[in-house]
């Protein structure tokens, strides 16, 4: 069995521009080199979304990995000092779109299946779960995989995410759950008129300012254990009149809601539309909410297979990891209805930004970091 680089295939991965929801040829590129381990992959096409989950092994324990090959765009590529999808190195750092999110990681699973394969480490299964609709609206992507596999039977015993999860340096921070999400557009229609005639019109702005003031005014929670404060946040408010003397037609605002285990989805939507229904009494317009959750807060408490990937990282840096709830949703809020899931991964600081960026030594120490854990789990589970 041929040894894998993770810096070559994370170069390999980089040089395939596959901006969501393109793929480029990201998927193959992936798909090659675990047939060359021994994996069975099985590509599952979802609209234009190339996804693809992979297994080696029939037995149990199954231990997943899961990742993605999309990215978001550059921007304004003339910014960057090399060509975004080059994968150049220099000074030890490999840069490119997705050197941090997170191609570099399934590049670095990669590899370390491949060790561990290679050493007689893995006494189940080890599979491997690769979207190309993370970035995007995850519409096509690890949802729908997730289904598919949960209506044929597939088991997951536990699952790793290799989403850049280190705060400040390699390993110094393990995700155990994430808050939950949830996206509201409000639009409130009245009845365009002049100012000066009020009667004749129905102003839909001091409407929508009282439901954002309702829906401000309530503190959502002091916290949940494990867990930060529950937070709203207004993100837009539009009217669109540049007019001085017209009362407008419609007013429009959007908010975002992170939410930890003291709520639900469903709780927090009926609030928003019992507001919404309150702040629109006596108008002689329409109040309408479009509310959106893209997933449920979720924790998976520490145990043995949290300890099993702590032990792993501090194995190799030295360091214990701070067990983790905090930044923004990830495909772990999918995957969580298979089984438990932890994140870990490289440090996500430049993820998203111009120059995007990797050390190679963090590349090759990551892939240090999953063989420990692929070794531990076995040795736990198998």
């Amino acid at each position: 069995m041929t040894a894998i680089d993770p810096v070559a295939l994370s170069q390999a991965l980089i040089r395939r521009p596959s901006v969501t929801p393109a793929d480029a040829g990201a998927m193959d590129v992936v798909e090659e080199a675990l047939k060359g381990l021994g994996f069975s992959c099985r590509r599952m096409k979802f609209g234009e979304i190339e996804n693809l989950y992979a297994r080696r092994g029939t037995a149990g324990p199954n231990l997943c990995f899961a990742g993605h090959t999309d990215v978001v765009p550059v921007g304004d590529a003339a910014a960057w000092s090399a060509d975004p999808f080059e994968g150049r190195i220099e000074g030890g750092i490999l840069y490119g779109r997705g050197a941090a999110d997170m191609k570099s990681g399934i590049a670095a699973f990669v590899a370390a299946a491949g060790a561990a394969l290679a050493a007689g480490e893995v006494s189940g299964s080890l599979s491997l779960l690769i979207t190309g609709d993370e970035e995007g609206h995850a519409t096509h992507g690890t949802r729908l995989v997730v289904e598919a596999l949960t209506a044929e039977g597939e088991k997951i015993d536990h699952c790793l995410v290799g989403e850049p999860s280190s705060a400040a340096i390699l390993g110094d921070m393990i995700k155990i759950g994430r808050r939950g999400s949830l996206n509201a557009l409000v639009t409130v229609d009245g009845v365009q008129g002049h100012v000066a005639y009020p009667h004749r019109a129905a102003n839909p702005v001091p409407v929508l300012i009282r439901l954002l003031a309702a829906l401000q005014a309530r503190r959502l929670d002091d916290g949940h254990p494990e867990f930060q404060p529950s937070n709203l946040e207004v993100t837009t408010i539009d009217v669109g009149n540049p007019a001085t003397n017209v009362i407008p037609a419609q007013a429009k605002a959007r908010l975002n809601i992170r939410f930890n285990p003291a709520h639900t989805g469903q709780a927090l939507s009926d609030w928003i539309e019992a507001e919404a229904a309150k702040a629109g009494e006596g108008f002689a317009g329409k109040v309408q909410v479009r509310i959106a959750v893209s997933g449920e807060a979720f924790l998976t408490e520490p145990g043995p297979f949290v300890e099993v990937v702590s032990e792993a990282a501090a194995a190799v840096t030295g360091r214990n990891a701070e067990l983790s709830t905090t930044g923004g949703t990830s495909d772990a809020r999918f995957i969580r209805a298979l089984c438990p899931v932890v994140e870990l991964g490289l440090v996500g600081a430049s993820m998203h930004a111009v120059d995007e960026q990797a050390p190679v030594a963090d590349i090759q120490r990551l892939a240090e970091v999953y063989r420990g854990v692929i070794g531990r789990y076995f040795k736990r589970f198998g």
